[in-house]
């Protein structure tokens, strides 16, 4: 099997290329980023079968990229700059269109594309939702509208391409420890002292309404993705570990005491700090994180056989162990020392 990967060089895609690396069913992956890595595989990385192509899915000839794959991984994002919905939505939403278009025309018979639980809209928090839910996003959050306008997207390439299998993933928080460079670029800013969140060293976490949350760690994610290219299902997929993080659970992941904080102010401050450039996070993750509902993976579980390795809230302490030691990834979208957001 030949799979195409976009989105290879990230926090998910490296994932994905290490566990389809050890899939003896995959013959050659052809790794897609705006960036490459230079040099030789890693040495500690199963990415001997991976083809670095340089491409950006905004102006790219994608259908000569995936000419003669058995599947294509759409993982290829944007999350900053975050002042720039119209760059953004150019990779996000048109680069998804041009994406799947050109996986049609290319005749390639398996499409995953990695959604989100920002797709879903708002729900509830007391009880787990399942994959019926509804998609239209948080419409104060971009990363929503943008996740719901793909899955809308993608409704009518699966009515033009019946013949083409189609797996959407909706993960949960995806976490791990060498994303955290990147994380910390894309969500914090270079001016925040991320040693500041080393485990033990958070002393108080919100206690705001609706506050609870999900997470799953990147390699339970890739393991999901190899395992709907390798089998026939099709559909959308809820993967989220357990146990969900409300106020409580993370205090005592964390050893962090619960404080009560309104969520008006949650989201004041947000967008006060974004909008003199403070941090990078506009408000709408806010509203994502206190909206969304809570996943039920029955599905995933049962069609995929897949259940994840890591828990919600070792999920996390492996990214801010990141964090503390000031990890990175082998790839210029995970490295230390990146170009600047927007480049």
């Amino acid at each position: 099997m030949r799979v195409v990967v976009t989105g290879a060089t990230g926090n998910l895609g490296t994932s994905v290329l290490d566990a389809l690396g050890t899939d003896s069913s995959v013959g050659s992956i052809v790794g897609v980023a705006r960036r490459v890595p230079d040099g030789p595989a890693p040495a500690d990385r199963p990415w001997s079968k991976v083809e670095w192509v340089a491409a950006d899915v905004v102006g790219a000839d994608l259908a000569s990229v995936f000419a003669g794959a058995d599947a294509v991984v759409h993982l290829a994002w944007l999350i900053q700059p975050s002042h720039r919905i119209d760059v953004m939505r150019a990779t996000n939403v048109a680069g998804s269109e041009r994406v799947f278009a050109a996986a049609g025309a290319a005749g390639v018979p398996t499409v995953v594309y990695a959604s989100s639980v920002g797709a879903y809209s708002p729900g509830p928090k007391e009880r787990a939702v399942d994959e019926t839910w509804p998609t239209e996003g948080t419409r104060s959050s971009f990363y929503g509208r943008h996740k719901a306008e793909v899955e809308r997207v993608l409704d009518h390439f699966e009515a033009a391409h019946p013949a083409v299998r189609v797996v959407r993933l909706r993960p949960a928080l995806i976490f791990k420890r060498e994303s955290a460079a990147d994380i910390r670029r894309l969500f914090l800013g270079s001016r925040f002292p991320a040693r500041l969140l080393r485990p033990g060293a958070i002393p108080v976490v919100p206690r705001t309404p609706r506050l609870a949350f999900q997470a799953v760690h990147a390699v339970d994610v890739a393991e999901a993705c190899r395992l709907a290219l390798t089998s026939e299902v099709r559909g959308p997929f809820n993967l989220a570990a357990d146990p969900v993080l409300d106020s409580a659970e993370l205090g005592r992941v964390l050893g962090a005491r619960p404080v009560p904080v309104p969520r008006l102010a949650l989201r004041i401050g947000a967008d006060v700090s974004w909008r003199l450039r403070l941090q990078p996070t506009p408000p709408g993750w806010v509203d994502l994180a206190l909206d969304v509902p809570v996943l039920d993976c029955t599905r995933a579980r049962r069609e995929l056989d897949w259940a994840p390795h890591w828990s919600a809230g070792d999920a996390l302490l492996d990214l801010l162990s990141g964090f503390a030691d000031a990890a990175s990834g082998p790839t210029p979208a995970l490295a230390r020392r990146a170009p600047p957001i927007g480049h």
